[in-house]
């Protein structure tokens, strides 16, 4: 089979049906229209409510507010490191947490308190509850929080933008 060769099965495809090509024959004067009136004069546009204030009206534009300033934290749990500790990892930082597929490259990671922590590990992360650094610290471990890179350059508090900032996400 060649490519010049390929076609739609016979009864596939269809022509459509040629309205309004005349008085002679299916579909000629008034095309399936019906008789006068404002459809049959080809005049209504898509939305419309005849006269009413249509709903693309209605609808309030952009509602709300998008702050492009928002800092969006991956959680990491206390029983996500546990998991971790009797893996043999002792010290827990984003890269550590990225090589076992537990967050993204370069996401900020925030420690929350759900599950329980007996071993003694090291945590750097970019935030912690209050509670699991409670709990961290009373395994007898410790946290370093790591400063976000825009606050320690100076830069106002301005994350890296991700696409235009002022479109509505």
């Amino acid at each position: 089979m060649r490519v010049h060769d390929l076609a739609p099965a016979p009864g596939a495809s269809k022509s459509g049906k040629r309205v309004g090509r005349g008085t002679g024959g299916k579909g000629g004067k008034t095309a399936g229209r019906g008789t006068k009136g404002q459809r049959a004069r080809n005049t209504v546009r898509r939305g419309f409510e005849g006269g009413q204030n249509p709903l693309k009206q209605r609808v309030p534009k952009l509602k709300g507010f998008t702050n492009p300033f928002r800092v969006e934290y991956s959680a990491v749990n206390l029983d996500t490191l546990a998991a971790l500790a009797e893996d043999g990892e002792s010290t827990i930082t984003p890269e550590v947490l990225h090589a076992h597929g537990i967050v993204r490259k370069d996401a900020f990671v925030k420690v929350l308190a759900r599950g329980e922590l007996s071993a003694k590990i090291e945590v750097h992360a970019h935030g912690a509850s209050k509670a699991a650094q409670a709990a961290i610290e009373a395994a007898g471990g410790s946290l370093t929080l790591i400063e976000l890179p825009f606050k320690a350059e100076g830069k106002a508090g301005r994350p890296a933008a991700k696409g235009n900032q002022f479109t509505n996400r």
